[in-house]
């Protein structure tokens, strides 16, 4: 069985953080996702899909991202289900993600970003290990440089590294 979803869209508003009665931190956000074609009027239609992140990314994310920009959802889809306070049962889809890469910064958006700075450094992205009992447990920092911009110079390669 295999659960997994890779999204880029566009930020609908600035992440919202909060922490759980244990200090846990949780952010939401939505991402707006292009379909691949266009309505009938000739209209370009999105999807906006919930995101979830947990921990340090959920931080990382309040951080560092703000509406409108450019960005990269690796996760799982969750379908979970509570009584509402008219005794209805509601659903709700999500995506819980593991992994976020801004993929702009903050200085390439014209105008800037909501908080009017601009002059944030970029961060490294974020990723999740191993999960917990929940699912949404054991993130990590996970440094993702590029190991191929060596500026067009050889890579040693050694026989025990390749997968074959």
């Amino acid at each position: 069985m295999l659960n997994r979803v890779i999204l880029i869209g566009r930020l609908t508003r600035d992440p919202e953080l909060r922490y759980t009665p244990a200090g846990v931190a949780v952010t939401q956000f939505t991402l707006a996702v292009d379909r691949p074609f266009t309505s009938q009027g000739g209209e370009r239609e999105a999807d906006f899909i919930p995101v979830v992140t947990w921990r340090q990314l959920a931080e990382t994310c309040a951080n560092y991202l703000r509406k409108g920009r450019l960005t990269a959802v690796e996760g799982r889809i969750q379908v979970r289900n509570y009584e509402n306070n008219e005794g209805k049962r509601v659903y709700v889809t999500e995506v819980i993600a593991d992994n976020v890469r801004f993929l702009e910064s903050s200085q390439s958006r014209e105008g800037g970003n909501a908080s009017g700075g601009g002059n944030m450094p970029e961060p490294p992205s974020y990723g999740g290990g191993g999960r917990g009992n929940s699912g949404n447990g054991g993130f990590s920092r996970n440094n993702n440089q590029d190991p191929f911009s060596g500026d067009g110079k050889p890579i040693d390669i050694s026989d025990d590294d390749l997968p074959f």
